[in-house]
């Protein structure tokens, strides 16, 4: 009914009107990749992402540039054919276009900001 839906609401939106703890907003999963968006708009996205150690997402290019941000852990980026390790408070570019493959070097979470316009 409609008190469900508005606490789907409030879940949904995660009180973004108030401070949050990025960390503390997603959590690490065994043997797993989770994400969560906080913001899905048609000029792009905001998700959270937390990988445990050893995985990641394969290559693959897309047609945005995208924008990760280091929260917890390290990751190997790999851009093109350079590797980069993404620490926490650390943002690394991902241009359009290019291939770029992740694997955490250990737990890792972090923020992807995806520009579609």
């Amino acid at each position: 009914g409609h008190a469900h839906a508005a606490l789907i609401a409030k879940i949904g939106n995660w009180k973004m009107t108030e401070p949050q703890s990025l960390a503390a907003m997603i959590v690490v999963q065994p043997g797993a990749v989770v994400s969560r968006t906080l913001i899905k708009k048609p000029t792009g996205t905001v998700t959270l992402f937390a990988f445990d150690q050893d995985q990641g997402l394969s290559e693959h290019t897309a047609p945005f540039d995208a924008l990760v941000q280091g929260i917890e852990g390290t990751c190997a980026i790999t851009v093109g054919t350079t590797t980069h390790h993404v620490k926490p408070g650390e943002v690394l570019l991902l241009p359009a276009n290019v291939p770029h493959a992740l694997q955490a070097t250990s737990a890792f979470k972090m923020l992807l900001t995806m520009i579609r316009a």
